[in-house]
């Protein structure tokens, strides 16, 4: 199979998670800018997620470039990513609401982690079912970065029941790991031209 309906679905879900997280937000009442501090935990948090959410639609697009076909097998791990990014909204407003306490942290922390488990999962599908010469197998190679992000998450969440605000700059960190898109998939790509 083709990889258009995979994609357009996938950005049509992505779309939607933006939407919804954005609605999440509400407006305070009041026109000095005094109302809106309130406000900020949740717009901080809702920033941090809508980049997160940007990381995943940059490197699903430039993976499914690489990508020839696909299976049953890899559809059903792309829909396992986006059940994970579909809990941003969930944890996103939680967090935000209660500003940044260790429980909502922890919850962000983990549906952040098993979001990028299941972005493992999707390419190890892929490259599996594209066999021995996929070129994501030749790009990816250990893929140390997706190693250290899931070793962040899982610290992030560990120590966010004592200290919150540490938790919450090792997900910036990936975050920041993150923001430019796979070097390794752009160069595959490039070579191909």
């Amino acid at each position: 199979m083709k990889t258009g309906r995979l994609e357009a679905f996938s950005d049509g879900v992505l779309a939607i998670i933006i939407t919804i997280m954005v609605l999440e937000m509400k407006v305070p009442e009041g026109p000095e800018f005094e109302t809106l501090l309130p406000v900020l935990p949740v717009f901080l948090t809702y920033l941090g997620s809508f980049v997160y959410i940007g990381i995943y639609w940059n490197n699903h697009h430039h993976l499914m470039q690489a990508v020839s076909k696909v299976n049953g097998n890899v559809l059903w791990a792309n829909l396992h990513l986006l059940f994970w990014l579909s809990l941003f909204p969930f944890v996103t407003g939680w967090m935000g609401e209660n500003h940044f306490e260790k429980n909502p942290v922890a919850l962000y922390g983990i549906v952040l982690m098993m979001a990028a488990i299941a972005y493992r999962i999707l390419v190890w599908k892929v490259m599996k079912y594209e066999g021995s010469n996929s070129k994501l197998k030749k790009a990816f190679g250990k893929d140390l970065k997706g190693l250290i992000s899931i070793l962040f998450y899982a610290l992030g969440v560990i120590i966010s029941f004592w200290i919150p605000i540490i938790s919450l700059m090792l997900y910036i960190v990936v975050a920041i790991i993150w923001i430019v898109p796979d070097k390794r998939i752009e160069k595959i790509i490039s070579e191909e031209l």
